[in-house]
């Protein structure tokens, strides 16, 4: 979707030049809504190969998906077991799903403790994060700095950062936000934010769109009656307008080969995985599990 590269992808691959960055596909995280299950493999697929297209380097990165690493899933549930209800129910991106939809999953609720794990699984520094996964990632800190003092009481000092010479449990992740292109919207509803599960597929454009698609669908964009071409985000009547002109700004400045995708996805997952489970180690020690002989 144009929005993931404009919001996303197109900073990755900025980012992997400074940085030691890993990209996790967050399969498990597509399941709090129902899937069909050949079209989340094919997505899955899909969305690996948009992100090499784009630009992201598979050997200076880590790609890997989620569910492909099981740590996420058992940190998920420690998180979740840390998390108080009023924080999920806070959530407005629950708010505004839950208000959508008759029959609300847990999953849907409980999505902001395994985004939590998906972070603090890696001793994470810096999450590249669309304006809309800001109050997750708040949360994710939130949950940080609780584990820690709760856990590794010592080691931080009261705003959550590490002591000199001290190894707390989590490190507390930073919020990277890009100025331009971070929230792309609604090419028939400029006032809502452009997603892929929208209805209306002139209101999306798909990475994998062919040109003259993206062509009609940026022709037929709502505007408005008034002749002025204007950035005007404070303007309602003009929010419109603003939208393609913030596509414009951000953008100015398949691969077939499934084989090659696997091991590609095998090569990430081993990475990630070894990653996770010294983060993992230190987690059941601290909670108290059992380690296995």
């Amino acid at each position: 979707m144009l929005g993931n590269y404009l919001g996303a992808i197109k900073n990755w691959v900025k980012l992997q030049n400074d940085y030691d960055c890993l990209y996790c596909l967050v399969d498990l995280h597509a399941i709090t809504v129902n899937q069909d299950p050949k079209e989340l493999r094919a997505r899955s697929y899909e969305g690996l190969a948009i992100y090499i297209a784009s630009g992201v380097d598979t050997d200076r990165n880590v790609l890997f998906l989620q569910s492909q690493v099981p740590q996420h899933a058992e940190l998920g549930w420690m998180l979740s077991c840390h998390t108080y209800m009023g924080e999920l129910n806070r959530m407005t991106q629950f708010k505004d799903k839950s208000s959508k939809q008759k029959n609300i999953g847990v999953g849907l609720f409980t999505y902001p403790a395994l985004m939590a794990a998906d972070i603090l699984l890696y001793q994470t520094n810096l999450v590249p994060v669309g304006q809309d996964q800001k109050q997750h990632l708040e949360l994710s800190r939130d949950i940080a700095i609780r584990m820690n003092n709760t856990y590794a009481p010592g080691t931080t000092d009261p705003e959550g950062k590490p002591l000199a010479g001290a190894t707390p449990l989590f490190q507390l992740p930073e919020v990277f936000i890009p100025p331009v292109g971070a929230r792309i919207m609604s090419l028939q509803n400029p006032l809502a934010k452009m997603s892929k599960s929208d209805s209306d597929l002139n209101a999306t454009v798909f990475l994998s769109d062919a040109d003259d698609t993206i062509m009609k669908k940026i022709k037929r964009a709502v505007t408005d009656s008034d002749a002025e071409i204007v950035f005007a985000p404070d303007r309602e009547e003009k929010a419109g307008v603003t939208n393609l002109i913030s596509i414009q700004a951000a953008i100015t400045g398949k691969n077939d080969d499934k084989g090659g995708l696997d091991r590609i996805l095998n090569k990430g997952a081993q990475a990630a995985e070894s990653r996770a489970e010294v983060t993992m180690k230190k987690v059941r020690e601290a909670l108290g599990f059992v380690a296995r002989k």
